[in-house]
């Protein structure tokens, strides 16, 4: 039995691991493209944390049009919110009208994201340029929330 530790250690050195592959909606093909929320389905998925799932069609752009929270639905299917982030941890904020952008916390405020603006997944800050000023809300597959 692993403890949560490593488990979490696991999480992280998955989510780095994705590092460099580059962004393309919709996929979740480590080193060929992945988007932000199938990077965690992948990661927690490989970490045997969260079964792999098939979200379903999303458009790129729904959270411009959308007030439905489905990133945020999908996170909280497995996750409870957390007030103290740690690593393996998860971050999402939200972009137009809904959460719709997450990623994997190394160390807060240092993340693993896949960014349509940065064009890859990569290793990263929360805290500064798009982030910046945006409330960052927290979640953990642990207890501990």
């Amino acid at each position: 039995m692993t403890t949560e530790l490593e488990q979490r250690q696991a999480v992280v050195k998955e989510a780095l691991s994705w590092c460099g592959t580059p962004y393309e909606h919709r996929a979740r093909v480590k080193g060929a493209g992945v988007d932000c929320g199938q990077l965690l389905i992948a990661v927690y998925s490989a970490c045997g944390l969260s079964p792999d799932f098939d979200p379903g069609d999303y458009p790129a752009d729904w959270m411009l049009h959308r007030d439905e929270e489905r990133y945020l639905g999908w996170v909280r299917k497995f996750a409870m919110p957390t007030d103290a982030p740690k690593p393996g941890d998860i971050v999402v904020w939200r972009f137009g009208r809904c959460v719709s952008h997450g990623g994997i916390v190394t160390d807060w405020p240092t993340i693993v994201h896949a960014y349509r603006q940065e064009r890859y997944c990569v290793l990263g800050r929360g805290d500064i340029g798009e982030f910046e000023g945006r409330r960052p809300l927290f979640f953990t597959l642990w207890g501990n929330g």
